[in-house]
Protein backbone atom coordinates (compact mmCIF):
# COMPACT_ATOMS: atom_id res chain seq x y z
CA UNK A 1 0.00 0.00 0.00
CA UNK A 2 0.96 3.73 -1.01
CA UNK A 3 1.38 5.18 2.07
CA UNK A 4 1.52 8.51 0.33
CA UNK A 5 -2.51 8.91 -0.02
CA UNK A 6 -4.64 8.41 3.12
CA UNK A 7 -5.59 5.50 4.86
CA UNK A 8 -8.87 5.11 6.65
CA UNK A 9 -10.10 2.69 8.77
CA UNK A 10 -12.80 0.75 6.89
CA UNK A 11 -10.46 1.09 3.86
CA UNK A 12 -8.24 -0.62 6.31
CA UNK A 13 -10.90 -3.61 7.45
CA UNK A 14 -12.42 -4.05 3.72
CA UNK A 15 -9.06 -4.78 2.43
CA UNK A 16 -8.26 -7.14 4.79
CA UNK A 17 -11.34 -9.14 4.09
CA UNK A 18 -11.08 -9.72 0.39
CA UNK A 19 -7.15 -11.17 1.69
CA UNK A 20 -5.49 -8.57 0.76
CA UNK A 21 -1.60 -8.53 2.01
CA UNK A 22 -1.70 -5.32 4.41
CA UNK A 23 1.08 -3.21 5.84
CA UNK A 24 0.00 -0.39 8.17
CA UNK A 25 1.88 2.65 8.80
CA UNK A 26 5.69 2.12 9.34
CA UNK A 27 5.58 3.98 12.91
CA UNK A 28 8.55 4.12 15.70
CA UNK A 29 8.31 1.10 17.85
CA UNK A 30 8.14 4.08 20.77
CA UNK A 31 4.43 4.66 19.25
CA UNK A 32 3.63 1.22 19.33
CA UNK A 33 4.61 0.48 22.59
CA UNK A 34 2.74 3.58 24.00
CA UNK A 35 1.72 2.95 27.67
CA UNK A 36 -1.48 2.24 28.24
CA UNK A 37 -4.41 -0.86 28.33
CA UNK A 38 -2.69 -3.87 27.65
CA UNK A 39 -5.79 -6.13 28.47
CA UNK A 40 -7.93 -7.85 25.97
CA UNK A 41 -10.19 -5.62 26.18
CA UNK A 42 -12.26 -4.40 22.36
CA UNK A 43 -10.92 -1.15 21.76
CA UNK A 44 -14.38 1.18 20.72
CA UNK A 45 -14.01 3.09 17.19
CA UNK A 46 -15.36 6.53 19.40
CA UNK A 47 -15.77 7.58 22.86
CA UNK A 48 -18.72 9.67 23.18
CA UNK A 49 -18.29 13.35 25.33
CA UNK A 50 -21.32 15.20 26.82
CA UNK A 51 -23.85 16.74 23.74
CA UNK A 52 -23.41 20.68 23.91
CA UNK A 53 -19.12 20.42 25.46
CA UNK A 54 -18.03 22.14 22.23
CA UNK A 55 -14.87 20.20 22.54
CA UNK A 56 -10.71 21.70 21.55
CA UNK A 57 -7.80 20.17 23.72
CA UNK A 58 -7.50 16.64 24.55
CA UNK A 59 -4.63 14.94 26.68
CA UNK A 60 -4.22 11.56 28.00
CA UNK A 61 -2.28 10.40 31.27
CA UNK A 62 -1.44 7.99 33.26
CA UNK A 63 -2.97 4.50 30.86
CA UNK A 64 -6.37 5.66 29.32
CA UNK A 65 -7.42 8.14 31.64
CA UNK A 66 -8.52 11.25 29.18
CA UNK A 67 -9.17 14.92 29.74
CA UNK A 68 -11.10 17.66 27.07
CA UNK A 69 -11.75 21.05 27.80
CA UNK A 70 -14.58 22.97 26.93
CA UNK A 71 -15.07 26.24 24.36
CA UNK A 72 -18.40 26.40 25.89
CA UNK A 73 -17.79 27.22 29.79
CA UNK A 74 -13.93 26.31 30.33
CA UNK A 75 -14.88 22.51 32.25
CA UNK A 76 -12.64 19.87 32.43
CA UNK A 77 -14.23 16.39 31.84
CA UNK A 78 -12.48 13.29 32.40
CA UNK A 79 -13.12 9.51 31.45
CA UNK A 80 -11.20 6.53 30.36
CA UNK A 81 -11.14 5.71 26.87
CA UNK A 82 -12.23 2.00 26.93
CA UNK A 83 -14.34 2.52 29.63
CA UNK A 84 -16.89 5.09 28.06
CA UNK A 85 -18.81 7.82 30.05
CA UNK A 86 -17.81 11.09 31.75
CA UNK A 87 -17.42 13.26 34.31
CA UNK A 88 -16.63 16.59 35.55
CA UNK A 89 -13.20 17.28 36.97
CA UNK A 90 -13.26 20.88 36.85
CA UNK A 91 -16.69 22.78 36.01
CA UNK A 92 -17.15 25.45 33.99
CA UNK A 93 -18.06 29.06 34.66
CA UNK A 94 -19.63 31.50 32.55
CA UNK A 95 -17.29 33.59 30.23
CA UNK A 96 -14.43 30.80 30.35
CA UNK A 97 -13.30 28.70 27.55
CA UNK A 98 -10.40 26.53 27.04
CA UNK A 99 -8.11 25.15 23.77
CA UNK A 100 -5.13 23.45 24.59
CA UNK A 101 -4.30 20.60 27.48
CA UNK A 102 -1.20 18.68 28.53
CA UNK A 103 -1.28 16.27 31.69
CA UNK A 104 2.01 16.23 33.50
CA UNK A 105 2.96 12.72 35.07
CA UNK A 106 5.51 14.14 37.84
CA UNK A 107 2.70 16.09 38.88
CA UNK A 108 -0.70 14.80 37.91
CA UNK A 109 -1.75 18.32 37.00
CA UNK A 110 -3.31 19.02 34.00
CA UNK A 111 -2.53 22.56 32.50
CA UNK A 112 -4.84 24.31 30.37
CA UNK A 113 -5.01 27.24 28.49
CA UNK A 114 -7.77 29.60 27.28
CA UNK A 115 -9.52 32.84 28.42
CA UNK A 116 -11.91 33.61 30.81
CA UNK A 117 -13.59 36.68 29.43
CA UNK A 118 -11.42 38.97 28.01
CA UNK A 119 -8.15 37.92 30.36
CA UNK A 120 -5.78 35.16 29.08
CA UNK A 121 -5.15 32.46 31.44
CA UNK A 122 -2.95 29.46 32.21
CA UNK A 123 -4.28 27.01 34.41
CA UNK A 124 -3.24 24.20 36.38
CA UNK A 125 -5.51 21.77 37.90
CA UNK A 126 -5.23 18.44 39.93
CA UNK A 127 -6.65 15.47 38.54
CA UNK A 128 -7.00 13.88 41.54
CA UNK A 129 -9.19 15.85 43.29
CA UNK A 130 -10.09 18.62 40.11
CA UNK A 131 -9.24 21.18 42.10
CA UNK A 132 -7.39 24.71 40.81
CA UNK A 133 -3.83 24.54 41.82
CA UNK A 134 -3.12 28.05 40.16
CA UNK A 135 -4.42 30.82 37.56
CA UNK A 136 -2.34 33.02 36.11
CA UNK A 137 -3.38 36.09 33.97
CA UNK A 138 -0.61 37.16 30.74
CA UNK A 139 -0.79 40.33 30.18
CA UNK A 140 -1.61 41.31 26.78
CA UNK A 141 -2.50 38.04 26.24
CA UNK A 142 -5.19 37.53 23.01
CA UNK A 143 -5.63 33.91 22.02
CA UNK A 144 -3.75 31.56 23.99
CA UNK A 145 -4.03 27.88 21.79
CA UNK A 146 -2.15 24.99 22.94
CA UNK A 147 1.06 24.42 25.70
CA UNK A 148 3.73 22.23 26.36
CA UNK A 149 5.33 21.35 29.14
CA UNK A 150 9.14 20.69 29.47
CA UNK A 151 11.75 19.37 32.40
CA UNK A 152 11.62 23.59 33.93
CA UNK A 153 8.76 25.52 31.80
CA UNK A 154 5.34 25.61 30.18
CA UNK A 155 5.30 26.26 26.92
CA UNK A 156 2.36 28.44 25.05
CA UNK A 157 1.57 29.37 21.81
CA UNK A 158 -0.96 32.65 21.36
CA UNK A 159 -2.16 32.39 17.68
CA UNK A 160 -2.44 36.05 17.14
CA UNK A 161 0.81 37.28 18.63
CA UNK A 162 3.89 36.59 17.63
CA UNK A 163 5.62 34.85 20.99
CA UNK A 164 5.51 32.27 23.35
CA UNK A 165 4.67 32.29 27.05
CA UNK A 166 6.38 31.07 29.41
CA UNK A 167 5.35 29.93 32.83
CA UNK A 168 8.41 28.55 34.58
CA UNK A 169 8.26 25.20 36.71
CA UNK A 170 10.20 23.94 40.02
CA UNK A 171 12.62 20.95 39.44
CA UNK A 172 9.66 18.71 40.75
CA UNK A 173 7.20 20.58 37.98
CA UNK A 174 5.21 22.66 40.27
CA UNK A 175 4.09 26.23 39.11
CA UNK A 176 6.60 29.51 40.63
CA UNK A 177 4.09 31.63 41.30
CA UNK A 178 6.13 33.93 38.77
CA UNK A 179 4.91 36.24 36.38
CA UNK A 180 5.03 34.69 32.92
CA UNK A 181 7.55 36.02 30.56
CA UNK A 182 7.78 36.17 26.69
CA UNK A 183 9.85 34.69 24.08
CA UNK A 184 9.52 36.82 20.61
CA UNK A 185 9.56 34.33 17.29
CA UNK A 186 12.07 35.86 15.07
CA UNK A 187 13.66 34.98 12.57
CA UNK A 188 12.21 32.74 9.63
CA UNK A 189 9.13 32.76 11.59
CA UNK A 190 6.43 34.06 9.57
CA UNK A 191 4.85 36.75 11.43
CA UNK A 192 0.85 37.23 11.55
CA UNK A 193 -1.25 40.41 11.80
CA UNK A 194 -3.02 40.37 14.92
CA UNK A 195 -6.28 38.84 13.47
CA UNK A 196 -5.54 35.55 11.38
CA UNK A 197 -4.76 32.38 13.16
CA UNK A 198 -0.82 32.01 13.41
CA UNK A 199 0.96 29.64 15.67
CA UNK A 200 -1.01 26.78 16.78
CA UNK A 201 0.35 23.37 18.28
CA UNK A 202 3.21 23.04 19.86
CA UNK A 203 5.74 20.39 20.95
CA UNK A 204 9.42 19.97 22.35
CA UNK A 205 12.14 18.34 20.14
CA UNK A 206 14.38 15.99 21.91
CA UNK A 207 17.16 18.08 21.41
CA UNK A 208 15.92 20.92 23.85
CA UNK A 209 13.92 23.33 21.00
CA UNK A 210 10.49 23.65 20.07
CA UNK A 211 8.45 22.64 17.34
CA UNK A 212 5.26 24.70 16.33
CA UNK A 213 3.28 24.91 13.06
CA UNK A 214 1.38 27.50 11.33
CA UNK A 215 -2.50 27.00 10.40
CA UNK A 216 -1.93 30.21 8.14
CA UNK A 217 1.03 29.09 5.44
CA UNK A 218 1.08 25.82 6.63
CA UNK A 219 4.69 24.00 7.49
CA UNK A 220 6.50 23.23 10.76
CA UNK A 221 9.06 25.30 12.34
CA UNK A 222 11.62 24.89 14.90
CA UNK A 223 11.99 27.74 17.95
CA UNK A 224 15.73 28.07 19.89
CA UNK A 225 14.06 28.58 23.39
CA UNK A 226 17.44 30.90 24.40
CA UNK A 227 16.07 34.14 21.71
CA UNK A 228 13.42 32.62 20.12
CA UNK A 229 14.78 32.34 17.08
CA UNK A 230 12.88 30.83 14.22
CA UNK A 231 13.28 28.22 11.65
CA UNK A 232 11.48 26.44 8.82
CA UNK A 233 11.53 22.53 8.73
CA UNK A 234 12.05 21.44 5.69
CA UNK A 235 9.39 18.23 4.79
CA UNK A 236 10.20 15.74 2.61
CA UNK A 237 7.69 14.02 0.49
CA UNK A 238 4.06 13.80 0.52
CA UNK A 239 1.34 16.93 -0.52
CA UNK A 240 3.13 19.36 1.90
CA UNK A 241 1.99 19.99 5.23
CA UNK A 242 -0.93 22.99 4.40
CA UNK A 243 -1.92 23.85 8.03
CA UNK A 244 -2.36 22.34 11.68
CA UNK A 245 -4.40 22.74 14.84
CA UNK A 246 -2.48 20.21 17.59
CA UNK A 247 0.44 18.69 17.06
CA UNK A 248 1.28 15.54 19.33
CA UNK A 249 4.80 13.82 19.31
CA UNK A 250 5.54 9.90 20.25
CA UNK A 251 9.41 8.62 19.72
CA UNK A 252 10.74 10.05 16.04
CA UNK A 253 6.80 10.23 14.85
CA UNK A 254 4.86 13.60 14.80
CA UNK A 255 0.82 13.57 14.40
CA UNK A 256 -0.36 17.01 13.03
CA UNK A 257 -4.17 17.44 13.21
CA UNK A 258 -5.32 18.54 9.90
CA UNK A 259 -2.53 19.22 8.80
CA UNK A 260 -3.13 17.65 5.36
CA UNK A 261 -6.87 18.02 5.00
CA UNK A 262 -9.82 18.86 7.10
CA UNK A 263 -10.25 15.73 8.41
CA UNK A 264 -7.11 14.00 8.38
CA UNK A 265 -3.99 13.86 10.50
CA UNK A 266 -0.68 14.26 9.13
CA UNK A 267 1.49 11.35 10.06
CA UNK A 268 5.57 12.81 9.30
CA UNK A 269 9.15 11.06 10.54
CA UNK A 270 11.50 13.20 12.41
CA UNK A 271 15.36 13.12 11.69
CA UNK A 272 17.97 15.56 12.79
CA UNK A 273 21.72 16.46 12.44
CA UNK A 274 23.89 18.49 14.11
CA UNK A 275 24.90 21.96 12.82
CA UNK A 276 28.67 23.08 12.46
CA UNK A 277 29.21 25.06 15.50
CA UNK A 278 29.98 28.23 13.27
CA UNK A 279 29.20 31.97 14.45
CA UNK A 280 26.02 31.66 13.72
CA UNK A 281 24.88 28.46 15.43
CA UNK A 282 26.54 29.66 18.61
CA UNK A 283 24.72 32.92 19.01
CA UNK A 284 21.34 30.89 18.22
CA UNK A 285 22.34 28.22 20.72
CA UNK A 286 19.49 27.33 22.98
CA UNK A 287 19.91 26.08 27.06
CA UNK A 288 18.95 22.84 26.81
CA UNK A 289 21.30 21.26 24.11
CA UNK A 290 24.74 21.44 23.16
CA UNK A 291 23.73 23.41 20.01
CA UNK A 292 21.31 23.50 17.61
CA UNK A 293 20.11 20.29 15.30
CA UNK A 294 18.92 20.55 12.19
CA UNK A 295 15.68 18.99 11.73
CA UNK A 296 13.88 17.51 8.83
CA UNK A 297 10.04 15.69 8.74
CA UNK A 298 9.76 13.08 5.94
CA UNK A 299 5.67 12.45 5.06
CA UNK A 300 5.17 8.85 6.34
CA UNK A 301 1.09 9.69 5.30
CA UNK A 302 -2.54 10.73 6.59
CA UNK A 303 -4.79 8.77 9.14
CA UNK A 304 -8.36 9.72 8.57
CA UNK A 305 -11.60 7.84 8.91
CA UNK A 306 -15.76 9.08 8.53
CA UNK A 307 -15.82 9.70 12.35
CA UNK A 308 -13.60 12.55 11.98
CA UNK A 309 -15.27 16.19 12.49
CA UNK A 310 -13.03 18.62 12.24
CA UNK A 311 -10.76 17.14 14.47
CA UNK A 312 -8.87 19.86 16.78
CA UNK A 313 -6.42 17.98 18.47
CA UNK A 314 -4.96 14.22 19.73
CA UNK A 315 -3.19 12.23 21.88
CA UNK A 316 -1.64 9.17 22.11
CA UNK A 317 -2.35 6.58 24.38
CA UNK A 318 -2.71 2.28 24.33
CA UNK A 319 -0.88 2.22 21.32
CA UNK A 320 -3.82 4.46 19.01
CA UNK A 321 -3.95 8.02 18.47
CA UNK A 322 -6.95 9.41 19.90
CA UNK A 323 -8.42 12.38 18.20
CA UNK A 324 -10.85 15.16 19.88
CA UNK A 325 -13.87 16.11 17.27
CA UNK A 326 -14.65 19.46 17.68
CA UNK A 327 -16.92 20.05 14.69
CA UNK A 328 -16.34 23.79 13.42
CA UNK A 329 -19.14 25.32 12.06
CA UNK A 330 -21.50 22.72 13.23
CA UNK A 331 -25.48 23.46 13.56
CA UNK A 332 -26.45 24.30 17.08
CA UNK A 333 -23.22 23.90 18.56
CA UNK A 334 -24.91 24.12 22.51
CA UNK A 335 -26.78 20.97 21.84
CA UNK A 336 -24.71 19.37 19.25
CA UNK A 337 -23.22 15.59 19.59
CA UNK A 338 -19.05 15.30 20.23
CA UNK A 339 -16.86 12.20 20.60
CA UNK A 340 -13.16 11.41 20.20
CA UNK A 341 -11.87 9.10 17.18
CA UNK A 342 -9.52 6.12 17.74
CA UNK A 343 -7.39 5.66 14.94
CA UNK A 344 -4.92 2.62 14.93
CA UNK A 345 -1.17 2.95 15.00
CA UNK A 346 -0.60 -0.87 15.26
CA UNK A 347 1.70 -3.08 12.80
CA UNK A 348 0.53 -5.66 11.44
Amino acid sequence: MDFSQTVSRRTVLRTAAAGTALATLPLSAEVAQASGRRDHSPAPDTVPLPAGLRPEGITSGPGTTYYVGSLRDGRIVTGDLYGGGSRVLHPGAAGRSIRGLKFDRRTRLVWAVGNAGDVSRIWAIDTRNGELVSSTAVPGGVFLNDLVITRRSVWVTDSRMNRLTRIRLTRSGQPTGAAPTFLPLSGEWPAGDGQATNANGIRALPDGSLILNNSRVGGLWQVSTADGHTREIEVKGGPGIIGGDGLEIAGDTLFNVRGSGPNQVAVLTLKSRHRRHDREDRRHRHDDSNGLRTWTARWVGALTDETLDVPSTATVAAGALWAVNARFGVAAPETAKYWITRLSLRRR
